[in-house]
């Protein structure tokens, strides 16, 4: 049988979950799981493949992640109803989830979360730099028996002055991660087509800073433009129009790393959807 590492403390319901975002494992959310644990259950995990969880079966795709997750919380006894947060590429999981398991969720967070619509309305020199990305991550995968066994990934990280990240250092992982990478415009049709929100309370938490260094190198002044103005002002309020009771929150002072930068503003957004039904 195959397991998926997942923590769960507090109490109340409804019971928050944690997705994280691509290449993210559940260290995520430590800076936020104890804060948001005074109030309400919340669970983390690592999905397949990462962390101490086993691999699954490919293709790693959003829909696929949401019935192994339901199954994991249905084998610990974590019941309904759920909080869905999800960052980055988990927004497509949770949403997807929601789809699948529509009366079991309660709302969602979705945090800096991607659109389906973003690959053909971001500029082009963001989707050149997305496929690099992926190639890189293809040979990495490719080579992980080597690229891991043999030191190299520790040999790397060490000459960079790196920390070495743990669940970097796992083939299992760069082979979950790359096949995510791959089916991730397929999961995006995926979290399209399982919209079921409705008037679910729904939060869309948006970075104030989506320039970040790496964006910086890779785009032109013109293109970091284009990209803000879209993220900002048009695929954000497309995920939060989702819900009927939807709304938009503008996180200033955070990259799309908002769990590191702004894990306050998580805890707010969560804390406002919880504490109503726990408490007068």
């Amino acid at each position: 049988m195959r397991r998926l590492n997942l923590y769960c403390t507090g109490r109340g319901s409804p019971t928050v979950i944690l997705e994280a975002g691509l290449a993210d494992s559940l260290d995520t959310w430590k800076g936020l799981q104890p804060d948001i644990a005074r109030f309400a259950r919340v669970c983390f995990y690592d999905r397949a493949g990462y962390g101490y969880s086993d691999p699954g079966p490919a293709p790693r795709t959003s829909g696929r992640i949401a019935s192994e997750l339901h199954a994991a919380l249905q084998s610990a006894g974590e019941k309904p109803p759920y909080l869905l947060v999800g960052h980055s590429f988990g927004g497509f999981n949770v949403r997807v989830f929601n789809g699948m398991y529509a009366d079991q969720v309660a709302g969602l967070v979705l945090i800096d979360a991607t659109q389906e619509d973003q690959y053909r309305l971001l500029p082009r020199a963001w989707r050149n730099l997305g496929a690099a990305t992926l190639r890189r991550a293809q040979r990495q995968a490719l080579w992980a028996p080597l690229y891991v066994g043999l030191g190299i990934a520790r040999l790397q990280f060490r000459l960079q002055g790196r920390q070495v990240p743990p669940v970097i250092l796992q083939s299992k992982y760069l082979k979950a991660r790359t096949s995510e990478f791959e089916n991730i415009e397929f999961s995006a049709e995926q979290a399209r087509n399982a919209d079921h929100i409705g008037d679910k309370p729904l939060v869309v938490l948006t970075a104030g800073r989506v320039i970040d260094a790496g964006l910086k190198a890779a785009l032109s002044t013109e293109d970091q433009v284009a990209y803000q103005q879209t993220w900002v002002n048009d695929l954000q309020l497309r995920l939060a129009h989702l819900s009927k009771r939807g709304r938009r929150v503008m996180v200033a002072n955070s990259s799309h790393d908002m769990p590191s930068d702004r894990p306050d503003a998580i805890v707010t957004a969560v804390r406002e959807l919880c504490v109503p039904q726990n408490q007068p």
